[in-house]
């Protein structure tokens, strides 16, 4: 049991809100929340923080070490009296940066194992795909972990061995004195090379890395509606974690091929269908195409060319939503090209009672007539001629 301490200092354990008996990675845990919440970053000016923020440092840096924690379940706070109590707590102040907010300097082994790297595939669909919604396998080349040794990097009938020179946390830390104090740096333990452990007999299949290199076929729903550019992430199908670390993830690229009838916009399409100069004059039904198939479309009386139709409903889904977007339809006047003796007779008498009687070079010459039906409909004025 403790001894009973002279000073009016909290128990180290109180202090970090935790049990005596409580472990180490509950310890860490415990000082890297609480850090978070009083540091001085945090609270600006809080006299009562800065203090509770140095108190909680004290106590971690006596209970993280086994042989400090060990002297004070023993004797209290008179055995561990020698510390100077202050900011840091025998830690340099990038080292405590590191603690609490979990920069990853030094070893990975303070940390837990590392996370496995991401990786990113292209997938490519038809607007169609898009429209309704795939499902794809896609192959996919990434390190798993070993099937022989499950991630261990030895032997089956061995295991890692902790580190004697970092005793397992990955780093080594060593104390320079200066004249303005003592100050500590932590480095990369040269012996394991961060991870803590030392594998003496490695596994013969992934040579003590822990993993192998597979290709996998990974399955990939891909909603309706989706857009080219956009991603979908697989959560934990990417690379896998060194040392059992948690894998990565799987970033899926859409890419949606160009179509030859529709343009997307948003969830609306857009396309251009023709209609005839005497339809577009009288009004009458077209033939427009959908993703489904064709279907009619009224266009009333006096059509211009370049008039849009909106057509609800026929467009894009919304992903994760039940509402589509429009299919919105560019008219396109068509003036003919060529003509028999009654049409052309017809349209003359069209100009005449419309007040432009036409010329003789207008009615009988190659271009004249149909040059003076595009003026009427508006021919020269379409985009893109």
């Amino acid at each position: 049991m403790r001894g009973q301490n002279v000073t009016q200092k909290r128990d180290f354990y109180e202090l970090l809100e935790l049990q005596n008996g409580a472990s180490a990675t509950e310890i860490k845990g415990a000082y890297r929340r609480l850090a978070r919440k009083y540091h001085p970053d945090v609270n600006p000016g809080d006299a009562e923080a800065e203090e509770r923020f140095k108190a909680i440092n004290e106590a971690y840096e006596v209970l993280s070490d086994p042989e400090k924690r060990e002297r004070y379940d023993r004797f209290g706070h008179a055995a561990v009296n020698g510390g100077d109590g202050g900011f840091g707590a025998g830690m340099g102040p990038m080292d405590l940066f590191d603690l609490v907010f979990g920069s990853g300097r030094g070893g990975r082994a303070a940390y837990g194992p590392a996370r496995g790297d991401d990786l990113r595939v292209d997938a490519e669909l038809t607007l169609e795909e898009a429209a309704t919604g795939v499902e794809r396998s896609i192959s996919v080349s990434r390190f798993e972990t070993c099937s022989r040794c499950s991630g261990s990097g030895a032997r089956p009938d061995s295991a890692p061995e902790t580190c004697t020179a970092c005793r397992g946390s990955g780093q080594v830390r060593s104390t320079q004195n200066t004249f303005l104090g003592a100050f500590s740096t932590v480095s990369t333990c040269n012996r394991c090379g961060g991870r803590g452990r030392v594998i003496r007999n490695p596994c013969v299949q992934c040579h003590g890395a822990g993993a192998e290199q597979k290709r996998a076929n990974v399955k990939v729903k891909i909603p309706a509606g989706i857009d080219d550019g956009q991603r979908l992430v697989l959560r934990g199908e990417g690379e896998a974690g060194p040392e059992g670390g948690r894998a990565g993830d799987l970033y899926v690229f859409v890419h949606v091929k160009p179509h030859r009838v529709f343009q997307r916009r948003g969830v609306d399409l857009i396309c251009e269908v023709s209609c005839s100069f005497s339809r577009a004059a009288l009004g009458g039904e077209i033939e427009v195409p959908t993703l489904q198939g064709s279907q009619k479309l009224s266009v009333g009386a006096g059509t211009q060319p370049g008039d849009m139709f909106r057509v609800r409903g026929l467009g894009m889904p919304e992903p994760n939503t039940t509402r589509r977007g429009d299919l919105l339809v560019l008219v396109r006047v068509q003036t003919p090209t060529k003509m028999n003796e009654r049409q052309r007779k017809a349209l003359e008498e069209f100009a005449r009672a419309s007040g432009e009687e036409p010329t003789v070079t207008e009615a009988h010459g190659d271009g004249g007539l149909f040059e003076w039906v595009r003026n009427i409909f508006g021919g020269k004025d379409h985009p893109g001629e």
